[in-house]
């Protein structure tokens, strides 16, 4: 069943064509998207998701929508949840694009967006039970600057990241920037655990901003774990005692193998579930 999705406002059958061949998504990569978690019948960590929707806008010079609104997305969420029949536990794309017109210097700065749901098997925050295996992909590595930390539809070097994941037969991939700083993983920030202690790349290194890599900071503190956030080269990775990465969608998946090093996830079940008593207090 292909279920619904809500363009512009309008919901439209998931396999209808919505899109033309004038899309400056399609064409140039002129768009971002949001992954947003629904969970227990409402969205996770609405207002996050929408702050970096707008910064991204901002860095990309497109017109904010008069409508974007927390408010909004949460009626627009339930209406798609109601429309697909969804239960408790969904993942929602919010895609916003430039409206057609021009080359690579655009005719309008005005956007559209697009909205999918599909439901996900996990009732809330569930911890991987087999460790993730990954491996460092060094064929292309990012630059840090203001596009590096929003979710933009340029996504190549993911692409090719996962590409690589999949030719070597790895779980995932952990990404670069143009100094060799670890920065984060295909679709996922990344921490490190050395004695209690928590150690992430800054965004300023050329990770993406992420909503739940915050959350997991602010877990953290509130229970009296130590986050630093500082450069990280490959050796920290080698000399931790527990590696785990973060999204809005898995919440914390824990790390086994990454070159010769084997980690516990001591750290990852406590703080996934103080994230699990978060959700529920939202």
């Amino acid at each position: 069943m292909a279920g619904f999705i809500n363009h512009n406002g309008n919901f439209m059958p998931a396999d209808q064509p919505v899109l033309n061949v004038n899309n400056r998504g399609f064409r140039y990569g002129d768009a971002l998207f949001e992954t947003i978690r629904y969970s227990n019948g409402k969205p996770l960590f609405l207002k996050e998701h929408l702050q970096r929707l707008l910064n991204g806008m901002r860095v990309l010079k497109m017109k904010q929508h008069p409508l974007f609104s927390v408010t909004f997305f949460e009626e627009m969420i339930k209406e798609l949840s109601q429309k697909n029949a969804i239960g408790t536990d969904a993942r929602v794309r919010l895609t916003v694009y430039r409206n057609d017109g021009g080359f690579y210097a655009p005719s309008d700065d005005q956007v559209s967006y697009l909205m999918e749901m599909y439901p996900v098997q996990e009732k809330g925050y569930v911890l991987n039970s087999t460790g993730l295996t990954v491996d460092l992909f060094t064929e292309f590595r990012k630059t840090p600057n203001s596009l590096a930390s929003i979710k933009s539809a340029n996504s190549a070097i993911y692409v090719l990241a996962g590409v690589y994941k999949n030719q070597q037969q790895l779980d995932e991939c952990i990404l670069s920037n143009d100094k060799s700083h670890i920065i984060e993983a295909i679709s996922s920030n990344i921490f490190a655990v050395k004695n209690g202690v928590l150690y992430t790349p800054p965004v300023t290194d050329g990770c993406v901003d992420g909503v739940m890599r915050k959350k997991i900071i602010e877990v953290a503190q509130q229970n009296r774990v130590a986050v630093y956030e500082i450069s990280i080269m490959q050796n920290v990775l080698l000399g931790a005692d527990e590696l785990f990465l973060t999204n809005t969608i898995k919440g914390i998946q824990w790390v086994a193998a990454f070159k010769q090093k084997r980690y516990t996830n001591n750290t990852s079940e406590k703080l996934i579930a103080k994230l699990n008593e978060l959700v529920v207090s939202c």
